[in-house]
Formats: C-alpha cells, structure tokens, sequence
C-alpha cells in the first residue's frame, strides 16, 4: 500500500481511519503528537516544509492544511478522543508566549490535553513551574530545531521538576529527518542518567537511532516512545526501522505510543495506524498502543 497521496483536499483512507479503531474494539484514538500552534506560527511552519528547509531536507506536501476549526473537525471525526498541542520554540522569548496560547487553546479545547513547551534561557525553571501548577499535562522539547543541548545546566532544574512532577515530556533527540548538534541518543541519555524518573517521550521513536533508543526504553521504565511517522512508507524510503528489531517492540509495548503529526503530515492519516498493523505484533498490542497505553498515561476515561 502506498502511503503517498494527492493533498488537494482528498487524502486517501480517511474513511478507513474509524474502521480501524472499532475493529480492535477500541472507544477511540489517543493522538500524541499533533501540532496546534497560533496561526502565523504554523503558517511559518509550512512555508519552512514548503520550502523544504534545511531541516526537512526533501518533498513534503501537507496533507491536512485547513484552518483551525477544520483541523479540529477532521481530529474528531477520526475519532480522536485526546490530542496535543506540540509548540515548540527556536529561540529565546518565545516558549513564554506559546505556553500562554497553548493554555488558551485548551481552556477552549477541552478534548486537548494542555501542553507547554520550554527553552534554555534564563527563568525556563520558574515558568515551566507556573505551567505545572496551571495544569500542564505534557510538555514538548525540540532538541533540533531549538538547536539546543539538553544537558544544558540551565536545563537541569526543568528536567528535575518534571521527573518529580511525572509530567511526560515529548522531546524530538533523534537525527531524523536531519541530524542537528545535539541530536542523538547521547545528550539525552545523560540527562536521563541525572534524571532517570523522567517520564520522557521520545518523538518519532528516535528516528533514524531506533536501535539506540529501543536500548534507553529497556533500560529506564519512564521512558515511552511514540510512532509519529515511523514506519511510513514515506519515512521507511529514508530511515528503515530495522526489520530485526522489530519484535522489540513488544517488549516495551505498554511504553509505546501513537502519535501522527497530524496536520503536517504528507499522507492520510490511515496510514499511520495501518503500518503499525503491518507489523503484525497483534491486536493487544495495537489496542494498548492506539488508545490504552495513552489513556494509562495521562488519565483518559
């Protein structure tokens, strides 16, 4: 099946998303990993994708460039019961505004779970505090394109209050789709060897370093990692999940979860699900992953 598809306002196998959910038996989807972010923000976002920036490196049409109330139709009708807002920012000044928007957004989004963001800068420990006393329920860290070191010391108190918090953070660390400074499995295995209840995400599942953060999973039991685009057909032509090392994943397989990168994606958002079917790892597996696993995680009826 080809996960490719024409962005014109038809993407293929959107009526098949809800066919997948119900025939596992599920009440819905849990998304973590989907970006809401103010409107001049995403349209930055896209023209970046549109340009194929430096850090996107190839093609990549979105396949779901609607205002905000058709975005969140769309969610919803895929039967999407939560979803996160993924801001993030590049630079200093910015995380304090988008953390103010993010919280607006679930005040009015109550199917949103409230996400905020942080950046190494002074006052990060403070504000990412006031989120959590606010009701911050994850947070989302751009290691590539924030062009930051996790290990930064100014970073060490943040990591600190959200390993204590148990809050989860999503942070992208792996290379993909292009390597940055301070990406890889390195940097933020040594922040989880000071912090190691972090309840980190890891974005992508590390992609292209699987391997290396399947490894971090096995050894810290906080961390998860979440599907957001691996296994595409799209991604696969580019950083293959080694065909080995897949059965691994059901060894961790109550610390997976899917996430889709919904609207930025440059395929329907079926084939998202039905590549982790093509895995044939089973039905409990697909039902923890898909909706369980999430659910558990940040406390979904």
């Amino acid at each position: 099946m080809s996960g490719l598809v024409a962005v014109d306002g038809v993407r293929d196998g959107d009526g098949r998303v809800g066919e997948f959910w119900r025939g596992l038996g599920l009440p819905g989807l849990i998304d973590v990993h989907t970006h809401f972010m103010p409107e001049r923000v995403m349209a930055k976002v896209w023209a970046y994708f549109d340009a194929a920036g430096p850090l996107v490196g190839r093609h990549w049409p979105i396949a779901y460039r609607f205002e905000e109330d058709e975005r969140l139709a769309v969610l919803r009708g895929f039967g999407v019961r939560a979803f996160t807002s993924m801001i993030y920012p590049h630079k200093p000044g910015m995380a304090r505004w988008l953390n103010g928007w993010a919280a607006d957004f679930a005040a009015r989004t109550p199917d949103c779970l409230r996400t905020a963001t942080f950046f190494p800068e002074d006052g990060v420990a403070a504000y990412v505090a006031e989120e959590l006393a606010g009701g911050a329920r994850v947070f989302k860290a751009h290691v590539q394109v924030g062009g930051y070191d996790p290990t930064d010391p100014v970073l060490d108190p943040v990591w600190g209050v959200l390993a204590e918090a148990g809050v989860p953070v999503v942070v992208h660390c792996g290379s993909g789709p292009v390597p940055g400074k301070h990406t890889g499995p390195e940097p933020i295995a040594r922040v989880l060897a000071r912090h190691p209840r972090l309840r980190l995400v890891v974005a992508h599942m590390g992609m292209p370093e699987y391997v290396d953060f399947l490894e971090l999973a096995a050894r810290y039991p906080r961390v998860c990692l979440d599907t957001t685009m691996a296994l595409t057909d799209f991604v696969e032509q580019a950083a293959p999940f080694p065909r080995a090392e897949r059965g691994r994943l059901l060894d961790v397989g109550d610390r997976v979860l899917f996430g889709s990168d919904f609207p930025n994606i440059p395929y329907g958002y079926a084939h998202a699900l039905e590549v982790l079917a093509r895995l044939e790892l089973g039905e409990e597996w697909l039902r923890a992953v898909c909706y369980g696993n999430g659910a558990r995680l940040f406390g979904v009826g």
